[in-house]
């Protein structure tokens, strides 16, 4: 009888909740550097498949590997850890800096 594999699990903070029941996290690890010692933040970004939409933006959730899914799906939500404060979408701006669509106008407008 074979035995079942165990998978692994992550913890993450959901970065994208867009698309029908699936979430794009985004988890951090600390590595050394080999020659340099100097630790650095390793990020990586996975799809997971949140069949109940329980988890928004700013969410930490555990996600398991799973069989695929989909062509880039192969993990699935496993627990909402701590949800963030506020589910909102927010057009985010930098400070002194012009929207993608106002910064679009101005360059249309000058070259006429």
């Amino acid at each position: 009888m074979k035995e079942k594999r165990l998978r692994r699990e992550l913890i993450g903070t959901v970065i994208s909740d867009k698309m029908q029941k699936t979430v794009v996290v985004e988890t951090k690890s600390h590595v050394s550097h080999p020659k340099y010692r100097k630790v650095m933040v390793r990020r990586a970004k996975f799809k997971a498949h949140d069949e109940k939409e329980i988890a928004g933006v700013g969410d930490v959730i555990r996600i398991r590997e799973s069989k695929p899914l989909s062509r880039t799906k192969r993990w699935r939500v496993v627990q909402v850890i701590s949800q963030a404060k506020v589910h909102e979408e927010v057009e985010r701006v930098r400070p002194g800096k012009q929207s993608v669509k106002a910064s679009k106008k101005v360059r249309a407008g000058a070259s006429v």
